[in-house]
Parts: structure tokens; C-alpha cells; sequence
């Protein structure tokens, strides 16, 4: 079974969240040993040999899958608390972080310069579009902070269909009461923020 680490969470820092390869590697890898294995590590949560080796099982042919044993509740409990809500947290703080960041003001931002100077020189630009019609394109480029901006709502985006998909699994396996994956994570912050 997965366990979070101390190392998985990233300093966080505005430079961590203007590194967006830094930023999408740590959510990529993250979802990966969670939530894209989330399958095998309930299944690893299944006891097989709880009663032990009954020699009558082998008199009738089994046709129930080994997937569909009950997973122990304590186990998934445990799994919860101590696994996927803590996984789920890390993201939601480091998410909620670079949306911060990319609301703030960016006074390092290195292309602040060459944005100011591109969009003066459009300013002066004189356009005939009757001579060329494609002479008023003019593309600003993107401040980092409104780059940053664009990818913390899509890793948003991301993290709801993960999270549900997940949580559908793990109501399945556990035999969990039918709640939202929200209002579980929720219950869980409220029980550990103590």
C-alpha cells in the first residue's frame, strides 16, 4: 500500500509555482501513486487468509472473484486517513497556494519588461487592413501569473474527475455509506484539524 511521504511535499514558494514543469510533475507523480493505483491498493487491503485454509473450498468451483471480498473496515478506514484524505490535502494546499501566487502581484516577473515594450510598440503600430488584412494579429504575451493562473484551474479540473473516480471505487470496496467525495474530505479535515 502507498504510503505519503515527509519528501512528497514540495516547499512551497512562489519559484516552485512558477516552475510549472516542478509544479505538474509533483500533482502527476502524487495522483499516480494514489489515486491511478487506487484498485491495487484496496485490493492490498483484502486479508486472504483471514479463516485459513478450508479444504472444502475445493469440492465446489469458486466463481466469485477474490476482488469482491469484503475489505475489512478498519483497514479502509485506516487507508483513508492515513493515505488518500492526507494525499488529496497536500494537493488542495499546494493548489490553493499557486492560485495565491498567481493572484499576487509578480514584481520578478522577467518578461515584465519585454510585455511593456511590445505593448507599446503595437500602440504606435499604424494598420491598413485594407493592405494587409492580416496585419492586426497582434498576440500579447502572457504574464506568468495569468500562465499560472490557467493551470491551477485545469489541474482543478483535473483533481475533481480524479477525485471522484476514486472515490467511486473506494465506496464500492468499502462498502462506504454514499456520500461525496467533498463532503468525506471535509468530515476528515474537521476530525484532524484538532
Amino acid at each position: 500500500m502507498s504510503q505519503p511521504t515527509s519528501t512528497e511535499t514540495p516547499a512551497l514558494t512562489p519559484q516552485f509555482c512558477f516552475n510549472q514543469r516542478a509544479l505538474q510533475d509533483f500533482l502527476r507523480l502524487s495522483r499516480s501513486t494514489i489515486d491511478d493505483s487506487i484498485t491495487q491498493n484496496l485490493n492490498a487491503l483484502v486479508t486472504p487468509s483471514q479463516r485459513g485454509w478450508d479444504p472444502s473450498s475445493t469440492a465446489a468451483r469458486q466463481t466469485g472473484s477474490p476482488s469482491q471480498k469484503a475489505i475489512d473496515p478498519s483497514a479502509c478506514q485506516g487507508f483513508k486517513d492515513n493515505v488518500l484524505f492526507p494525499s488529496w490535502q497536500t494537493r488542495s494546499d499546494v493548489l490553493n497556494y499557486c492560485a495565491g501566487v498567481a493572484t499576487s502581484p509578480d514584481p520578478d516577473d522577467p518578461d515584465l519588461i519585454l510585455r511593456e515594450t511590445e505593448s507599446a510598440r503595437d500602440r504606435e503600430r499604424v494598420v491598413n487592413e485594407r493592405l494587409d488584412p492580416y496585419s492586426a494579429r497582434f498576440f500579447p504575451r502572457e504574464a506568468r501569473t495569468e500562465s499560472l493562473a490557467n493551470l491551477i484551474r485545469n489541474q482543478r479540473t483535473v483533481e475533481e474527475i480524479i477525485r471522484s473516480r476514486t472515490w467511486a471505487l473506494v465506496t464500492e470496496k468499502c462498502a462506504e455509506p454514499s456520500s461525496s467525495w467533498e463532503d468525506a474530505l471535509n468530515t476528515w479535515r474537521k476530525d484532524h484539524s484538532r
